[in-house]
Parts: C-alpha cells; structure tokens; sequence
C-alpha cells in the first residue's frame, strides 16, 4: 500500500517537529513562502508519494550530481521519502530485466500519476543509433515514458535545449525534450542546474500537483525569470563603468564587474546569484569567472566566453525573457556608458567608496 510522505518519514524515525521543518525548507525552495508552509504540510501529509522515472539519455549525469548535492532538504531524504524514485539507471540497485521491469510497471501502475524527469538530449540522426538502452533507442523509450505521464521535466541545459550534444555540427542530431513530445515540458536548464531549483520544481508539482508558472521558453518563473546581471552583486560596480579589464588586475582583486571579460550574466537567465551553490555558499561569478550563459539555448556556439558583449537589450531590472528575449544588441559599449549616467546616482556613491579606499591605502 503506498504511504503519503508523512507516513513514510515517520516510519523511518522522523519526529514531527523534523517533518513540519522539512515542509518549511521545501515550502520557501518552491517559492510558496511561510504562508505556503501549511499547504506543503498537508500535501505531504495526505497525498501519496508519487511514482518517479528519472532517464539518463545524451549527458554527464552533472544534473543528477548536482542534485543530490542541493542543501536543504538532504537529497537522500527527497529520494526516498518525497519521491518514489522507481527508476534511474544511475541510481536504482537493479539492472537488466528487473530495471525493466520496475519501469514497465511504473508505467502500466502509474498511468497518469507519475513524473518523467529526463536528463539528456536525444539523437534522432540516424535511427537514433547514438544512444540506446537495451536495444531500444532513446527517442522510442522517451514516448513510451512521456505518453501517459503527469508531467515531464527536463533536468539541464542538455534536456532544456540540446546542450553542447547540440553544439554544432551536431551530428548525433541531439534534440531538447520538448521538441519530441506530444505534450508540456518544464524546462530546467543550466550545466547542470542549481540543485535547489531542481528541488524547487519537484516541490512545486508534488504541493500544488500542477506545473509552476513558465515564461515563453517554458522555464519556471520562479527561478529564470530575472537575469544574474540583475542580481549580481557586482551589478553597481558595472552601473559606475568600475571593470576588470584583465585576469587578476588591481579591479579583479577588488571584484569589479566581470563585463568586459565575457560575462553573460546581462543576457542569461537564471538563479545562480540569488540561490547560489554548494550549500548558498557561492557561484561562478563570485569565485572570480564570468557567467558563460550556460542556461541560454545555444550557448555553446554564441562565441567565445572570454569577449564581452557589445551590449545587450533592455537595462531594467524588470526586464524578462518574454519582455526582452536573450538576442544580444548591435550597438557599442556606448550602451555601457548610457547606463551609467542613467543610474549617476549609484556611480557616485561607489565612486567616492573607491577614492575613499584608495586614500587609506596610500
């Protein structure tokens, strides 16, 4: 008999003063904050763990290594208390027949109650020789897995967009999920994407047992819908035109934006500076490296991620990817100086910081 979330932590030993903690911790992931709270307690109380297929096609698996190591919930707990995993090539015990069996009766069980994660593009060049799972081929067991499924996400850049499988020539013919299916797929992008976000989404399906809000590219909202340039803490340091112009000069010590050296935050949509990595403890461009766009289509053969952009459309915060959209402007750094008489304000205050520091140096 299948057990509601609840039930199963409680068997395992959980107090119910760790179960209404956890139900927070998942509550704020998802975006539903403190008012959310009793509406994930009881969800998770009542309604049963759901049936989960997790397939691995065109990948490196960094997604599921990202996965399980998101912070809070512990991804262990996810796996076996929220999700009934009863799928994953990567991570179930079984193989051969009895994984296929797992699966086939996931399917037959399940029928419009399971949740299809896939990670991965798919090839189609060829008969879809490129990737085949025990003699069947990636695109066959995909419309077999999505066909009657509740919802299906697409874990990474790899799945959302094709990925660098998709680089060009491409000559696997690598396709995003959502291309290939006869039905919605919530895109979670990134190589690989935040774990939190993964565990944001998950939360958000098995809570409200609908899809979140998506944007015109079918992202959540909740975690692409701003850029990293908007969020960046470096964002003032680009408004008063202060840049690392090269690798560990005075400006990179000083942590000066990152524009020039190639960054793509003001063009790439995603949650890195907000919910960060390893525990919120940082994310690339806080360790000193440009974003390079890694949750954008195509970002692969969008040029090298070492030469700064000409400039970008749209300077405000309230810019989206539906309002904006990610194609990089024709203009010249003039748009860089516009921006900073447009906010001579916050140019100032960091300015007369920097003179101050350099006073008391010298």
């Amino acid at each position: 008999m299948s057990q509601s979330i609840w039930q199963s932590m409680e068997k395992k030993g959980y107090s119910r003063r760790e179960f209404l903690q956890f139900c927070a911790a998942a509550a704020t992931i998802a975006g539903l904050g403190k008012s959310g709270v009793a509406e994930v307690v009881s969800a998770f109380e009542k309604k049963e763990k759901p049936a989960v297929v997790w397939m691995h096609f065109q990948e490196c698996t960094c997604c599921s290594e990202s996965f399980i190591r998101a912070s809070h919930p512990i991804v262990l707990d996810v796996l076996l208390d929220v999700l009934s995993l009863n799928y994953t090539e990567t991570l179930m015990a079984a193989s051969g027949f009895q994984a296929e069996k797992s699966l086939n009766d996931t399917i037959q069980n399940n029928k419009g109650k399971y949740i299809v994660l896939v990670e991965g593009a798919v090839p189609t060049q060829d008969g879809g020789v490129y990737c085949m799972i025990g003699g069947k081929t990636a695109e066959s067991i995909l419309q077999t897995v999505a066909k009657d499924a509740a919802a299906v996400v697409a874990w990474g850049s790899c799945a959302s967009n094709g990925c660098v499988q998709a680089a060009k020539p491409n000559p696997t013919g690598a396709t995003p999920i959502y291309k290939l299916v006869d039905k919605p797929v919530i895109n979670v992008p990134g190589c690989p994407p935040i774990a939190d976000v993964m565990m944001g989404v998950v939360t958000h399906l098995l809570v409200l047992g609908q899809v979140p809000a998506l944007d015109s590219l079918n992202r959540p909202k909740e975690f692409y819908g701003r850029r990293v340039h908007d969020t960046c803490y470096r964002r003032p340091n680009y408004d008063a035109g202060l840049f690392v112009e090269s690798w560990d000069d005075e400006g990179a010590r000083k942590g000066y934006c990152l524009y020039k050296m190639g960054c793509k935050g003001p063009v790439t949509y995603n949650a890195c500076s907000v919910v960060k990595w390893n525990e919120g403890t940082s994310y690339p461009i806080q360790s000193g490296h440009g974003c390079i766009g890694c949750s954008e289509e195509g970002f692969w053969d969008n040029g090298s991620f070492y030469k700064h952009l000409p400039s970008f459309p749209g300077f405000g915060i309230e810019s989206t990817a539906d309002t904006v959209g990610t194609v990089v402007g024709v203009a010249t750094l003039a748009g860089v100086a516009a921006h900073a008489v447009v906010t001579n304000v916050r140019k100032k205050q960091v300015l007369a910081e920097v003179h101050a520091e350099e006073q008391k140096e010298s």
